[in-house]
């Protein structure tokens, strides 16, 4: 087996690289990328589930006249599996999370809401908190008598368990195949 040199490049002794022309390439250039489908969403057009992870070969692109803390958005457009139909979505970067343009809808994300309901009312209570000095002492009182009720639960739990750790498996066991030996003796007789 023969091993092959890397091919030559000759340069001419008078070569001057900053004579060569620049290429301009355009802002909105798109360029092709290989992607998963960031969320479950549904196309608008056809009604096709398209789920979170689905592999796509997307156009990418950079948002003009958008940025997020220094930060550029992309935009993505795909394809829906079934129809076709042009889908496409953009980073957010300021949630860590992706925003639907259009094409599809995104699906129900129950875990999204729960998050910002539990930011809502932990503003709330802070709002609350703020102006009122009682309200601090109620929030107190309220989160170290739930502090106690989930102690007591978790006593109680373990006092079954401990209950539950006496029985004896082996004598059980045992017990099982003596009455297993009774039972063919009486069947032989």
């Amino acid at each position: 087996t023969c091993r092959r040199s890397p091919p030559q490049k000759y340069y001419p002794p008078d070569f001057d690289p900053a004579k060569i022309p620049k290429l301009k390439l355009p802002k909105d250039r798109q360029y092709v990328v290989r992607l998963m489908a960031p969320f479950n969403m549904r196309c608008k057009t056809c009604g096709e589930y398209i789920y979170k992870g689905k592999k796509f070969n997307a156009r990418k692109e950079t948002v003009q006249n958008e940025v997020y803390l220094g930060l550029p958005i992309f935009r993505f457009y795909i394809k829906c599996t079934r129809c076709l139909a042009e889908i496409t979505f953009k980073t957010d970067p300021e949630n860590t999370d992706y925003t639907m343009e259009h094409g599809a809808t995104r699906n129900f994300q129950a875990e999204k809401l729960l998050e910002e309901e539990e930011k809502r009312m932990q503003k709330e209570r802070e709002d609350e908190e703020l102006n009122n000095p009682m309200k601090v002492l109620e929030n107190r009182t309220k989160d170290s008598k739930l502090e106690m009720e989930v102690l007591e639960n978790l006593q109680e739990l373990k006092e079954l368990n401990q209950r539950q750790a006496n029985v004896d498996f082996e004598a059980m066991l045992k017990q099982y195949k003596e009455y297993e030996e009774e039972q063919k003796r009486k069947e032989q007789e």
